[in-house]
């Protein structure tokens, strides 16, 4: 083969190996974004999937009119109320025999007391006459007096030491509440809370229920409440309460409730319409007819008919009362049927 031509056909194998490379190279190129768009697409896929699963469960249970029926379904308003923030002790229902001892001995001085100073004004009276006692009977009957004079005094201060020099009987010997408290009619409960939790001033109520009450039970509220002293064991604020009503037993230990600042504005969910899953504290809301939506509960605010809320559920809003756990039930498995 002539020279320059074997040059010329090396020429054109070089080229065209230079034009494959350039074909494979730009093939590649147009792959690329094809490749790094999946991650992107699927991450998509992902947030409209989250998206529906949200939407879905924000939908709640979907039932019928005779599903509801069946199920026994019961909705109320949700009331507006106020409520004051509260800070929590522990309380004590004293036992009335120590009442009715230190009454009885408190009207055994007042007896004593009156006796012997009638005696010294019966024998006061005959001074100067024919039938005037002799001095040192008259003395005696002074001394006497004076000394059942100060027994009553002790007496009356030994009941203010144990029971609170502010007490609403005072000094009256025949207070109808001191007297209820010493036949058992009514109870004196002893309530501690923990330093700086209630603040200077003395709260203007207290709030009792049973420590094993449940969230949201009933609890009873008193005004008459007055200083106690202080419980060494505690460190922190006593008062006494006095109670005319509640099934709390003598020696019962007792949780207590007293307001610490302003009323706030919210709703009243009653008892009935709370449920428990995952933990939390949850009622069903009727957001439209058939339509039920469970919505989150703060159980940490109660009052005597349930729960306070904030937030969250408006006044109005129908809350169901009977039947919730049905409806979490349903929630939970949607195959579930409605019991008969």
């Amino acid at each position: 083969m002539n020279p320059k031509t074997r040059t010329l056909s090396l020429g054109y194998v070089v080229l065209s190996c230079f034009a494959l490379c350039a074909l494979l190279t730009t093939g590649g190129c147009h792959k690329t974004p094809a490749a790094a768009d999946a991650p992107a697409a699927e991450e998509a896929g992902g947030k409209d999937k989250d998206k529906a699963g949200a939407a879905e469960e924000a939908e709640g249970v979907s039932l019928k009119p005779e599903e509801i029926e069946k199920m026994g379904i019961v909705t109320a308003e949700a009331k507006a109320i106020m409520h004051s923030p509260e800070a929590s002790g522990f309380a004590v229902v004293l036992a009335h025999e120590s009442i009715a001892t230190a009454v009885a001995e408190l009207d055994t001085a007042a007896a004593t007391e009156r006796q012997s100073r009638a005696a010294l004004e019966r024998t006061q009276r005959l001074a100067g006459t024919a039938g005037a006692m002799p001095a040192d009977t008259l003395e005696g009957l002074e001394r006497q007096a004076a000394v059942d004079q100060v027994a009553l005094e002790l007496a009356h201060r030994k009941l203010s030491s144990m029971f609170g020099q502010n007490s609403p009987w005072k000094n009256q010997i025949n207070s109808p509440q001191l007297r209820a408290l010493a036949s058992g009619d009514a109870k004196l409960v002893r309530v501690s809370f923990p330093l700086g939790a209630t603040g200077d001033a003395p709260p203007s109520s207290v709030r009792l229920a049973h420590i094993n009450a449940s969230q949201g039970g009933k609890s009873v509220e008193t005004h008459s409440l007055w200083s106690a002293p202080a419980d060494a064991s505690v460190p922190g604020r006593s008062y006494f309460a006095y109670l005319k009503a509640g099934d709390f037993g003598e020696g019962e230990r007792l949780i207590a409730w007293v307001p610490t600042g302003e009323a706030e504005s919210g709703v009243l969910v009653p008892s009935a319409a709370a449920v428990i899953n995952g933990g939390k504290y949850w009622c069903y809301v009727e957001e439209k007819p058939g339509q039920f939506v469970r919505t989150e509960l703060d159980p940490s605010t109660t009052t005597n008919e349930g729960f306070f809320v904030k937030e969250g559920i408006e006044a109005g809003a129908k809350i169901v009362t009977v039947a919730a756990g049905q409806l979490l039930a349903r929630e939970i498995n949607p195959s579930t049927e409605p019991a008969d």
